[in-house]
């Protein structure tokens, strides 16, 4: 009898450790209050840029010892008039443009992801997901290079994107009442360090 027991505790306990998946792999949550957005683009004048450094992001890695192996989530949000240039009627045409009086703020959300590892603690993730610019949510897809402290597990990441303004229906500004007209195009760059929560 006591050893049918001991045989049933035993396989009991084997079946637990099966069901339990390898604890050097784990999934962490990360969180970036004061991530970097710069929006680059052209004007007939010159060049401008509006930067703002309130965006907030959120991740979750699955790290297998001290690697970085897949991406599960990623959201981030920047609000709209958190984005200053270094004109004031540009900034406010913009957020008019933005309509950031019903829309406070830019969002993406991922639907799927990749990460692909460049060595050295180094990775790239690759998103696809919605980004929501005022009244328009289109799929888009982004990237970033990223590198992983083993020490206190940040993660420490930048990228760009580019697109056309009119894709959401977002009008181009202009400045001086009109008489200087930005580019449709412009260049997102995003810079951020994520710490485990």
């Amino acid at each position: 009898m006591k050893a049918k027991l001991k045989s049933a505790t035993l396989g009991l306990i084997t079946l637990l450790f099966l069901s339990i998946p390898d604890l050097a792999i784990a999934q962490t949550d990360y969180q970036s209050n004061n991530s970097q957005v710069t929006i680059k683009g052209t004007s007939t004048l010159h060049d401008w840029e509006m930067t703002s450094s309130k965006g907030q992001t959120k991740a979750s890695f699955q790290i297998d010892g001290n690697k970085i192996t897949a991406i599960s989530g990623l959201s981030f949000t920047v609000p709209a008039e958190s984005l200053k240039s270094d004109r004031a009627g540009l900034d406010k045409n913009a957020y008019k443009a933005l309509h950031t009086g019903q829309y406070k703020n830019i969002k993406f959300d991922m639907t799927s992801g990749s990460v692909t590892s460049l060595g050295d603690n180094t990775f790239e993730v690759k998103a696809i997901g919605n980004l929501s610019i005022a009244e328009t949510v289109k799929q888009t897809s982004i990237s970033a290079t990223c590198t992983f402290n083993p020490g206190d597990k940040s993660i420490q990441g930048k990228g760009s994107t580019t697109f056309k303004m009119t894709a959401y229906n977002v009008k181009p500004p202009t400045v001086m009442l009109g008489t200087i007209k930005t580019g449709d195009e412009i260049t997102i760059d995003y810079e951020l360090k994520l710490t485990a929560q």
